[in-house]
């Protein structure tokens, strides 16, 4: 029998290679099966809490419980309780009391979610943790690449943009590494993590890579001496027009989202025949489920 903690999903720097793995062949068999509802998991509750705002991320996890057939219940902290003084663990505790079976949640604040998770006993699910983890992204595009490349091992990954708040380049770089990729960072000098062991490469080698992965940048987070504005950032570490055609022809490219487009990519790769955006956002249904039905066990 596996344990709560075998069933939350809390990030992948913890996680073996094994369990990811078996997560991705799970999430490519209910690619095989894209019937819209498998009710595998009707009569099972899934409350998706966020605490910060992420459409895209909350619609995916929906998307993936109802096609589980599992009941669904929507938590936004912008119209709760939580905005009037109620602390996020009185929040989650009282829909736990309620009955659900599983929880999917997004958080600002670092370090809350292993607090949560010791406390509280239902699998829970990570959607976004601070600036710590997003590990069903970094899930969803290491699918891409398997399916791209066959495998992982022997890829070179650049991870491009602001790295220094990317949950998602953490994610990705603590399970990429467990299947033998090389994981390079690109970014400028006042959005690096300096606490993270990996090589700092300049664009044009960047551009070398099998996959070139830009990160959503919000110039507003940074003092304003290093990057002027969204243009000067364009200039010196956009995926331009003329820097895609440095790329390799078997390369891909590719976004978390939300893309800003004409910052960090220009227009019109975001639909260029290399670029696997879209596809990410569309797998991101499959390897959901297979996350949430882990969860519901």
């Amino acid at each position: 029998m596996t344990t709560l903690k075998q069933r939350s999903l809390l990030g992948l720097k913890d996680l073996d290679r094994a369990e990811i793995e078996a997560i991705l062949d799970r999430a490519a068999y209910w690619e095989r099966h894209p019937e819209k509802v498998n009710p595998v998991m009707q009569g099972k509750f899934v409350a998706n809490m966020f605490f910060e705002n992420s459409t895209r991320t909350r619609f995916s996890f929906e998307v993936a419980e109802k096609r589980l057939g599992a009941e669904v219940l929507n938590f936004s902290a912008a119209v709760s309780s939580v905005q009037k003084g109620e602390s996020i663990y009185d929040t989650v505790r009282t829909l736990e009391s309620m009955g659900i079976d599983a929880g999917v949640i997004r958080l600002k604040p670092i370090g809350v979610l292993a607090e949560l998770a010791a406390k509280i006993k239902v699998p829970l699910i990570n959607a976004g943790d601070g600036n710590n983890e997003h590990p069903t992204q970094a899930l969803l595009d290491l699918y891409t690449m398997r399916k791209q490349f066959g495998e992982l091992k022997g890829l070179t990954v650049s991870i491009i943009g602001d790295v220094l708040h990317s949950r998602v380049a953490r994610s990705n770089l603590w399970a990429l590494r467990k299947f033998g990729a090389k994981v390079q960072f690109c970014a400028p000098a006042n959005m690096t993590a300096a606490e993270l062991d990996v090589p700092y490469v300049s664009m044009e080698e960047a551009l070398k890579a099998d996959v070139v992965m830009m990160l959503r940048v919000q110039l507003e987070r940074h003092d304003s001496g290093m990057i002027k504005s969204a243009e000067d950032y364009r200039t010196h570490f956009g995926l331009t027009n003329e820097r895609a055609r440095l790329l390799a022809p078997h390369a891909i490219i590719m976004h978390p989202a939300p893309i800003n487009r004409g910052v960090e990519i220009d227009d019109e790769l975001v639909e260029h025949e290399q670029s696997r955006i879209f596809p990410q956002m569309q797998n991101g249904v499959p390897v959901r489920m297979a996350v949430v039905e882990r969860a519901l066990g």
